[in-house]
């Protein structure tokens, strides 16, 4: 128990919102009458929450580095307008429109990045006005109106599912599949580190702890491909969302790049001194944001099958809030993704669950702004206990 409980609080950052992810998930499974976790409403879940988890991976890196960007929502607009104008007003195959979409989106990351990170303009005030001036051109490229439909093979990207292997059977078989070699991975890769970290005569967990934590994620995994098998499989933007979160907690944990960019947030004057090229680093960031947004602003286009000038309206916020709660600090330095993807699906959940129990919409506001400001307390509580 002492061994738990020291686990615990050696790691509260990381497991302490999972707790509360999970505990959440059970109150509303049970005040929805067991709606929450049936597998109509968990797909639907992914797919309402995918652009905004898209966002919260760029806006973790822009807040770990110090900074804040309040503009992607307008600029997730701004691209999905762009999107139907090339699709649909000049039939240009979606495909290169995706990809037209991408580099205008990496400019206008570009073009924000070069005013905080060249000229030494706050984040705050660069972004405020990209808000500004994205929500502009987004009204003057779509004239005030929506413009839509889009071809089928856009829209599958936010609405489709993996085909399955064929057969007749009564699940998605290939989603099984997936999570078996999902699972397998997971425990090939733990093995692995916990081999690796005993070589070099670091901690680990004891042997009965490390099993239990293994079982318990394997069956997190296969509970979750077991739900979505009994609807219609894995959608295609989960697997696009699977594949960036892979490869950013990759990036983050394992490369030069990602421990230049914690440099940055934890004490930009040292990383400078240090060697750090930190403008330069500043302005990846922010370039990366704007790809980031770009992708949301495809993805939540196609879903709603039209580009209209409301679209994003507090995509900013949601995401912000997502990475304060997954445990990334207001003062930069600190921050991973898969806390960050904790944080998404906390602030998901609850909004599922509020909307399934019939709670409106200003009483969800207010809860939300609250789980906000208890994240953040929680945050500066432990800092402070840890520098007493």
């Amino acid at each position: 128990m002492s061994t738990i409980t020291k686990l615990l609080r050696n790691n509260v950052r990381q497991y302490g919102m999972f707790l509360v992810l999970v505990l959440i998930m059970g109150l509303f499974q049970i005040l929805s009458d067991g709606t929450l976790l049936k597998p109509l409403n968990i797909t639907n879940l992914v797919l309402q929450n995918s652009y905004i988890l898209i966002l919260v991976i760029g806006m973790l890196l822009v807040i770990i580095t110090g900074h804040i960007d309040l503009s992607v929502g307008s600029i997730a607009a701004f691209i999905g307008a762009m999107a139907a104008v090339m699709m649909v007003n000049y039939h240009m195959p979606f495909p290169l429109a995706m990809l037209l979409c991408l580099l205008m989106g990496a400019l206008i990351g570009a073009w924000q990045g070069f005013w905080v990170a060249a000229v030494g303009i706050p984040s705050f005030i660069v972004t405020l006005a990209g808000m500004l001036l994205f929500r502009g051109l987004t009204m003057l490229v779509l004239g005030g109106q929506s413009i839509g439909p889009f071809p089928g093979g856009f829209r599958s990207i936010s609405s489709g599912f993996i085909p399955d292997i064929p057969g007749n059977w009564n699940v998605h078989m290939l989603t099984l599949l997936l999570g078996a070699v999902l699972s397998l991975l997971y425990i090939f890769m733990e093995w692995r580190g916990r081999i690796t970290q005993s070589r070099y005569q670091f901690e680990v967990l004891s042997l009965p702890l490390f099993i239990a934590k293994v079982a318990f994620i394997v069956i997190i995994i296969n509970l979750f491909t077991f739900v979505l098998s009994a609807y219609n499989g894995i959608p295609n933007v989960l697997v696009i969302l699977f594949a960036l979160v892979v490869l950013y907690t990759f990036v983050m944990r394992k490369t030069v790049m990602g421990r230049h960019i914690y440099a940055v947030g934890g004490n930009e004057k040292a990383a400078r001194l240090s060697g750090v090229k930190t403008k330069k680093m500043t302005f990846w960031v922010f370039v990366n944001m704007g790809v980031m947004a770009a992708l949301a602003g495809l993805i939540f286009t196609a879903r709603l099958n039209a580009a209209t000038p409301k679209a994003g309206v507090n995509f900013e916020l949601d995401a912000i809030a997502a990475c304060f709660i997954g445990g990334a600090s207001a003062s930069g330095g600190v921050g991973t993704v898969i806390g960050a993807m904790i944080g998404g699906l906390v602030m998901g959940v609850m909004n599922n669950g509020m909307s399934l129990i019939g709670l409106g919409i200003d009483y969800q506001q207010g809860i939300k702004g609250l789980v906000l400001l208890l994240a953040v307390a929680f945050d500066i509580y432990n800092k402070n206990k840890t520098a007493a």
